[in-house]
């Protein structure tokens, strides 16, 4: 029989100790979790991008529901423990739930320091902890009002940036003389503040909080020389507090934190603890990578492996706001006996500091230039005598030697035992030896294998550098080439600083990330304009200058110059009257050539460009829309007959083929989307070689992914099969939500899929129940928004691209 482990919290921590567990032992433990919070495991380093935008919350979770059902894991979300009986070895939770241990791990994390000061628990003051205080705040910025972030310390600033990512006044406060002075000496702090403020983030230092003001609501915070500093809502990011209460109350040994020794072990040898919770050595840890090395130890110790220890190792601070490159590490305090080597460059933004002792770094500082931050750390940490090479220490690991270095040199000349991702505690020779050993090939694989990058991800560069160093041109990450010569920037840097940024047009794109042309070119605009109508539906106006000929004359053109049309048949059914109004366009128009396409359609050939407003408007009044045959978006879903018709069918493909095709069109994707559904697995459809297909069967529907049957010829990747047609809609339509948010302009499924991974797409799509339902929410949110077609009133405009927006009756009328 298993013996029973119980979690009390879901954090990163006790989510890693649980990946090791299953690693060294899968069966030994049925495991049950208590999270107080309402939600499976996340990332919280990447609190921070979410507030500003650059992520949201789908993005940042590391186990889904999929993976605790997978793993046989009973996970309680909103139960928060309210009692520890050590003697009968149980935990009940705040609703009552009670379950019995052979082995408890206390993972409770931390809790927010709030001031002692009146006002301070008025409507409009927050901590900044976990993801219920993000949405706080989301919401609160939709004001765009004012807002007081009080301390400047790492959360502080990150919490600041993200606010005024969101368009809010913001005003930092900080008792400190300079901004996170436990991290920055005074001039890095500095020139921090000094950037910050260039961002139009205010910052007030030696300041102290006196008092939050207002009758039923926050309206300023007073400080203690009278000075009142207007603010609608105030964020409290003055510090933490291990959260040891459910230990103390328990009679287990506690100071600050839950007392645990090295195999992390508390002063109940049955009972562990892990994470923000714990004291060691005296002491706490609020940093991700010693957390992850508590999680390794307690992971060990379950197992039985009486060896595993924590050891105390220094951890890089990095802060996580975009554009501000800050690396600091070890003691950086004044002394007698030591010394320190500086560099500075004002034009270009730079600080270097490195503190010596005995020859041996033992404190490093960098500021606006941050890639020998792991060399310097890895000199630390072998406490490397560096007197030979003292006079051009401070220029990196790339001008040793005498002459420069190439900076992937440099990189090859890191031992294998150089920590890489300081996070994770992954260093070159697992990153190396990994790559080798599973053939991988993508930095995606890379962090699913080793972790490397996979949680702040600062040191994505050094993770690519040596996929390419390993790998030479067997690895060419598209995302490191720029999208044209009008930019350096690779597609998903665009994509990610716009939403960061904001930016919701076209000219402030290029304006805020320094195009080096005026109005871009034929490469990037379509592009641009296609990130900014997926990621702003109803805030950005489509510019339809910016689109494709084809797309602009809602036709195909062909070879002599004229087009061609191809009316929408949903799911390729169609009768008499649409019949009767094609052949009407056809002589009234003197079509010359009628062609029933593959997709099941008829594409009428040889139309003037003159002439295609009076086409679009006759077929119109037949109620006939546009078959998108010329765009970037979903062209057309096959079908065969399936149960109404055929001997062989097992459901009914034909109408779900129309209802996918009716509840999808008109939204644009990054390429051309085409479907199909196939009533039984003879496959009469060829929903095989397909973006996205489904194969109905008897026990219900096998949805494919990621074909190709054009220049490259690929069958489908299976995603899963689901039970019932609902279901199969809302796993179709979430697979394309997510390849409209993440893949590249002009990347078709097949290759987004090669880039991100078929696991990863299963993961996020067919897994996470929670991030499924976020992505179809989404798309049909921006249904509301979706292109539609050229005639009625607006046949006049068609050669003005002048176009409005569907509205939400227009999709529902397309549904039905």
């Amino acid at each position: 029989m298993r013996e029973k482990l119980v979690i009390i919290g879901n954090g990163m921590a006790p989510g890693r100790m649980l990946e090791h567990l299953l690693e060294r032992s899968p069966e030994r433990y049925e495991v049950t979790i208590f999270n107080a919070e309402p939600r499976v495991n996340y990332d919280r380093i990447m609190l921070s991008p979410v507030l500003s935008g650059e992520k949201d919350y789908e993005q940042i979770i590391i186990h889904g529901d999929g993976w605790y059902i997978k793993h046989g894991i009973t996970l309680y979300k909103g139960h928060k423990i309210t009692k520890i009986d050590r003697t009968a070895k149980t935990v009940t939770s705040e609703h009552g739930v009670t379950e019995s241990f052979d082995k408890l791990v206390i993972a409770t994390g931390s809790v927010p320091f709030i001031l002692p000061v009146p006002g301070n628990n008025l409507p409009g003051v927050l901590s900044y902890r976990d993801l219920d205080d993000v949405n706080a705040m989301l919401v609160a910025a939709q004001s765009r009002a004012k807002a007081v972030v009080i301390g400047g310390g790492l959360l502080g600033l990150e919490a600041a940036a993200g606010l005024k990512a969101r368009d809010m006044d913001v005003t930092v406060v900080h008792l400190m003389p300079t901004l996170m002075e436990r991290q920055l000496d005074p001039a890095a702090g500095y020139m921090l503040q000094r950037e910050l403020e260039a961002r139009g983030i205010k910052v007030v230092t030696k300041a102290t909080t006196q008092a939050i003001i207002g009758q039923h609501r926050t309206e300023g915070v007073m400080l203690a020389d009278g000075r009142v500093i207007p603010a609608t809502l105030v964020i409290m990011a003055a510090g933490i507090r291990p959260n040891a209460s459910i230990a103390k109350d328990a009679a287990l040994e506690t100071k600050r934190g839950i007392l645990v020794d090295e195999g992390m072990r508390t002063s109940d040898p049955d009972i562990f603890a892990v994470g923000e919770c714990a004291e060691i050595g005296g002491e706490v840890y609020g940093l991700v990578a010693p957390l992850y090395e508590m999680a390794r130890v307690a992971a060990a110790r379950l197992t039985g492996d009486d060896s595993a220890t924590f050891v105390h190792n220094d951890t890089p601070t990095k802060l996580k706001v975009t554009g501000i490159d800050l690396f600091s590490l070890g003691d950086f305090a004044d002394g007698d006996d030591r010394q320190e080597i500086v560099l500075r460059d004002a034009t270009a933004g730079v600080y270097k500091r490195l503190v010596l002792k005995e020859n041996r770094i033992i404190g490093t500082v960098l500021y606006g230039e941050t890639t020998d931050g792991a060399w310097f750390n890895d000199l630390k940490k072998k406490q490397v005598d560096i007197s030979d090479m003292r006079d051009t220490l401070i220029f990196g690991q790339a001008y040793q030697g005498g002459s420069p270095l190439d900076p992937m040199a440099a990189v090859a000349a890191l031992p294998d035992d150089a920590e890489i991702c300081g996070c994770n505690g992954v260093c070159k020779g697992k990153i190396v030896g990994t790559i080798k050993e599973k053939g991988l090939a993508s930095l995606d694989d890379v962090r699913a294998h080793t972790k490397a990058s996979a949680s702040c991800g600062s040191c994505t560069g050094l993770v690519e550098q040596l996929m390419t160093l390993t790998l030479g041109d067997n690895y060419n990450p598209a995302a490191v080439q720029p999208m044209c010569a009008c930019t350096s920037l690779g597609h998903d840097d665009v994509r990610r600083l716009i939403k960061a940024k904001g930016l919701k047009t076209i000219h402030a794109v290029m304006q805020e990330l320094e195009w080096k042309t005026s109005c871009g070119c034929a490469k990037c605009r379509p592009a641009l304009n296609y990130y900014l109508v997926c990621d702003w539906p109803g805030e950005y106006a489509d510019d339809y200058q910016s689109r494709f000929i084809n797309e602009r004359a809602h036709a195909n053109i062909q070879k002599d110059g004229t087009y061609s049309v191809v009316p929408r048949m949903w799911g390729g059914v169609t009768n008499s009257k649409e019949l009767r109004a094609i052949a009407d366009v056809v002589d009234k128009f003197a079509i010359p050539t009628v062609k029933v396409t593959g997709g099941q359609r008829i594409d009428m050939l040889g139309i003037k460009k003159e002439d295609l407003p009076a086409v679009w408007a006759d077929l119109g009044k037949a109620g006939f829309v546009s078959g998108h045959a010329y765009a970037k978006g979903l062209r057309t879903v096959k079908t065969c007959v399936g149960t109404d018709w055929c001997r062989f069918g097992t459901q009914d493909s034909t109408g779900l083929g129309v209802r996918i095709e009716k509840f999808m069109w008109g939204s644009w994707t990054p390429a051309k989307v085409k479907m199909a559904v196939s009533g039984c697995p003879r496959n009469c459809a060829e929903a095989t070689c397909k973006d996205v297909g489904v194969v109905c069967v008897d026990s219900g529907y096998e949805i494919h992914f990621a074909g190709a049957a054009g220049l490259d010829i690929k069958g489908t990747e299976v995603l899963g099969l689901v039970k019932t047609e609902d279901e199969a809609l809302e796993v179709i339509v979430a697979l394309v939500q997510m390849y409209r948010e993440q893949g590249r302009y002009l990347e078709r499924i097949y290759k987004w899929t090669k880039r991100v991974g078929v696991a990863e797409v299963r993961r996020q799509v067919l897994d996470d129940v929670e991030r499924r339902r976020a992505f179809y929410e989404r798309f049909v949110y921006s249904q509301k928004f979706a292109q539609v077609d050229p005639w009625s009133e607006r046949v006049s405009g068609l050669h003005k691209h002048e176009f409005r927006p569907l509205a939400a009756v227009g999709v529902a009328q397309a549904a039905e």
